[in-house]
């Protein structure tokens, strides 16, 4: 099993208070303050690397657009500066969101050039991006799918054929593709796919093989997806496992059960959280987020049912309070021996290959996220690791030698990040 960290890395300001400054589309760029915005980038950069240096094996990523509640919407910023900081965790990148790119083949070379820069750690996820990230980039939500499926094909045309050649599709047209700038693993990096309810996006992963990573979704709905995943590959003629899934969850760790009370409650704090409700206004407007062509009838009607409480039976597609998401295994706070059982329920029911632990999050602070990587490392994650050897939860990097590059080849890189460290 590979066990990752992730943080959305929310906006945080002092001088705001929560709520009132408008949905996450509305919310004026006026409140934001670049000097604060200097500082809390090279915050979770360095939070980051201390997950790396604590033991976490991967670390992710992701991109959003025009919003408080995430900072990266260039993330591959972030990517290419931990590319070169760092020397052993998988860089996961969950993901690029294709539709809203317009240059396909730019992205290709920098995909490219981290995973050199890297020494082969790059993990290569790709999105289609909520509704809110096409509108932020004038992207037409009809053909969202269209442009998700060619710029996909053609980044992997790009990375594993012989230039020059010309590409003539029905979204992009390239003349001369020829990149001097190819990626170290062979043929290709992995390429992970994220999301939370589309049986379309399921169907196509098992047809590709690649691993498809459910994002903080409550138990039951995410267990039937990774059914439906399953029951494709079935179809398709092969056996699916735990390599094929992965899943994203919150837990935070404290010494005192007091003050991971305290603490887990500022996942659902902060300036602006689309996890709570901002006064009478939805976090998301449904007209922004499931805009008209982006998404099927079955896919809204799978995502209801994904966020329909099972106790209280409401419908929220981001919401509910602290105690409801502690109900709902979608927020595990507490002591390490208090986190276990409930981290040990999820990998049981889920079977995931994959782990991801979403901390630091809302309105937490750095010496809060720094106090709970430091236990993770010392002992939530070999507790994990040794779960996974019993439970059989192999992830997609088990199956050979953690890379897709050739043994001699990563041979070398070793030698290279021993001499560097």
């Amino acid at each position: 099993m590979l066990v990752g960290h992730f943080t959305e890395q929310p906006w945080q300001d002092p001088k705001l208070e929560v709520g009132g400054i408008g949905n996450i589309t509305s919310t004026s760029n006026k409140y934001y303050d670049p000097e604060i915005g200097a500082q809390l980038y090279n915050r979770y950069i360095d939070e980051k690397m201390y997950a790396e240096e604590v033991g976490f094996e991967a670390l992710m990523m992701n991109e959003h657009h025009n919003t408080p509640f995430c900072m990266q919407s260039v993330t591959n910023v972030d990517l290419t500066i931990l590319a070169r900081q760092t020397r052993t965790a998988k860089l996961i990148m969950l993901g690029n969101i294709l539709p809203a790119w317009d240059d396909p083949l730019w992205l290709a070379e920098h995909l490219a050039m981290v995973d050199m820069i890297s020494g082969g750690r790059l993990v290569s996820g790709i999105v289609r991006g909520g509704g809110t990230e096409s509108l932020a980039h004038n992207a037409n939500t009809t053909y969202n799918r269209e442009r998700f499926n060619e710029a996909h094909d053609f980044i992997i045309k790009t990375w594993t054929t012989p230039g020059p050649f010309r590409w003539e599709g029905k979204h992009y047209q390239f003349r001369y593709v020829n990149p001097w700038c190819l990626p170290l693993q062979k043929p290709h990096p992995q390429i992970w796919v994220p999301g939370v309810s589309s049986p379309e996006t399921i169907k196509w992963c098992a047809e590709h093989r690649y691993p498809y990573v459910m994002l903080a979704t409550q138990l039951e709905p995410t267990k039937e997806m990774f059914d439906l995943y399953h029951q494709h590959s079935a179809e398709l003629g092969y056996k699916s496992g735990t390599q094929n899934l992965g899943y994203l969850f919150k837990v935070h760790v404290e010494e005192t059960e007091e003050l991971a009370d305290e603490v887990g409650r500022k996942f659902l704090g902060g300036v602006y959280n689309p996890f709570i409700q901002q006064g009478n206004e939805a976090a998301i407007p449904a007209h922004l987020f499931l805009p008209p062509g982006y998404t099927s009838r079955a896919s809204v009607q799978r995502m209801l049912k994904l966020n329909t409480d099972q106790v209280t039976g409401r419908t929220s597609l981001l919401g509910g309070s602290y105690e409801d998401n502690v109900r709902k295994y979608s927020i595990i706070s507490g002591t390490p021996k208090q986190v276990m059982p409930k981290v040990r329920h999820v990998l049981e029911y889920l079977r995931p290959g994959t782990a991801f632990l979403w901390d630091g999050d809302g309105s937490m602070s750095h010496e809060d996220q720094i106090r709970s990587l430091r236990l993770h490392g010392q002992e939530v994650i070999p507790a994990i690791k040794e779960m996974a050897k019993e439970l059989d939860l192999k992830g997609s990097f088990d199956t050979k030698d953690g890379t897709g590059i050739s043994a001699e080849v990563w041979a070398k890189v070793k030698q290279q990040q021993t001499a560097k460290a």
